[in-house]
């Protein structure tokens, strides 16, 4: 293949995907480098659940952002970019041949709908109307095969390189063990994913303690490091979404999400064996309200204890058929038992006769456990949790023997800093100014410094995705 193209596209989950899309459609010729192969490429776009939010009004979105953003403020020409751009996706999808159609099992109404502008937030469309199964992935799979966008799968993109002005004009390749370089007359988009699958990162940014993951294992910081060693800068890497999980096999980095959805007899303890927050409270994609702001959780270890009763309702971990989503379920297939029997067998869920073995169990101090669900199950049997204000509907007592705890670090889906954009994806150096010929979209450098709902990372990687090609597809070498 030659090695000059107009615009090189790195990655090829949604954002890589778009912005390969419309640099075509605009008249330039594309290549999208993917470090994995065809099986498991596409990053958190394959495994995630695939849908987009309906923007049914940009104005009303602008104020949504900043409402959700608070303080931690992005530009206005990001944000201005974002609501215009987030709007019609569905309709733009359709214009490709996607069967696009809402779903009405997710993401119906905005979990932020007490903030300013939740008007805007009309649901969320996915591909056929179902969630996961890999559907938007495979769909722009087929999309860019039908217009001859090629993707070079087991390609990885480790360095850029620049001229001698400092403007981006190709990048640094390894395949099958040869290095090379490609170059790109117009713009090189970064389109790498997260960090999340990037232990010392995770430390430093995020500052969990080996989490593990939910999506991608490739996440692991490459268009960060790419994007630093050209001068750029950073915004909101302390930015993520975590949530409750089941570590799983010792030996395997990712995790199995934990959808305390079949009963309420269940109690969080902290590492220490006490209870410490409402359970009940809405896990709104990473944050909670709690003490009077919208916070990360879970951002630490904690045991989740429960009973024979919640035991017995249903699996802890929703499988392919309820929620086809998570590398555990899509890439190994694993189904997770209906009474979570097997789950027990192996290990991954803590069984005892009595919550005194159960602590032992857990190397926990019995009394403060005992104490500590003793407390809660009388908050139960009085209809009012005083301590912590659980909803009463989910009161549901930690009573019924044998008892059970999942123990472990909470799962980390995706992180949400990279490197800093305006609002034409252009990356922008640590003096603010724009670094010629470079791009940035996706999870790679997401939109969101704070809270976010449902359906908002794909849209924002499918919205600044097009943005960037259609920037890097008329771009001239001596423009910014």
């Amino acid at each position: 293949m030659d090695n000059n193209v107009d615009v090189i596209v790195i990655g090829s989950g949604a954002a890589g995907s778009a912005a390969a899309l419309q640099a075509h459609a605009d008249g330039a010729s594309v290549v999208i480098l993917e470090k994995c192969g065809p099986d498991n490429a596409g990053g958190n776009t394959r495994l995630s659940g695939g849908g987009w939010f309906v923007n049914q009004d940009p104005a009303a979105a602008r104020t949504f952002l900043r409402a959700l953003n608070g303080s931690f403020t992005v530009a206005d020409d990001v944000i201005d970019a974002w609501a215009q751009n987030t709007h019609g996706l569905s309709d733009w999808l359709r214009e490709l041949d996607a069967p696009v159609s809402m779903t009405g099992e997710f993401h119906s109404t905005a979990e932020y709908a007490e903030l300013d502008g939740s008007s805007c937030y009309a649901g969320m469309d996915t591909i056929g109307g179902a969630m996961g199964n890999e559907l938007l992935y495979r769909f722009l799979v087929s999309a860019l095969a039908e217009r001859g966008i090629t993707t070079l799968f087991d390609t990885e993109a480790t360095a850029l390189l620049t001229d001698e002005s400092g403007a981006v004009i190709g990048v640094e390749t390894v395949s099958g063990g040869t290095t090379s370089q490609m170059y790109a007359r117009r713009g090189v988009i970064l389109a790498t994913g997260g960090f999340e699958a990037n232990p010392a990162m995770v430390r430093d940014y995020l500052r969990l303690e080996n989490p593990k993951i939910w999506g991608s294992p490739s996440a692991t910081g490459d268009g960060h490091r790419m994007a630093q060693a050209v001068g750029a800068d950073l915004w909101h890497m302390n930015n993520m979404m975590t949530i409750t999980g089941i570590s799983g096999d010792t030996d395997d980095p990712s995790g199995h999400y934990l959808a305390l959805w079949n009963a309420h007899n269940y109690v969080f303890l902290s590492q220490e064996g006490r209870r410490f927050t409402c359970e009940s409270a809405e896990m709104r994609h990473g944050h909670v309200f709690k003490e009077g702001s919208y916070q990360h959780f879970p951002v630490r270890s904690m045991n989740i204890v429960f009973d024979e009763t919640m035991r017995l309702a249903g699996p802890l971990s929703p499988g392919r058929d309820v929620l086809a989503v998570g590398r555990l379920v899509l890439d190994e297939g694993y189904e997770w038992s209906a009474d979570n029997q097997t789950e027990i067998d192996k290990g991954w869920i803590v069984k005892a006769d009595t919550l005194t073995e159960l602590a032992d169990k857990l190397g926990l101090d019995p009394a403060v456990v005992e104490t500590s669900v003793r407390r809660y199950n009388e908050a139960c049997t009085a209809g009012v949790d005083e301590s912590f204000g659980r909803d009463p509907a989910t009161l549901a007592p930690v009573v019924t023997a044998p008892f059970y705890a999942v123990s472990g670090p909470p799962l980390l889906g995706w992180s949400n800093g990279g490197p800093r954009r305006d609002g034409h994806s252009r990356v922008l150096d640590t003096a603010g100014n724009p670094i010629s010929g470079l791009y940035a979209a996706g999870t790679a450098s997401s939109t969101y410094s704070a809270a976010k709902d449902g359906g908002f990372h794909i849209a924002d990687a499918l919205a600044f995705g097009r943005v960037a090609g259609a920037h890097a597809a008329t771009r001239v070498s001596a423009d910014a």
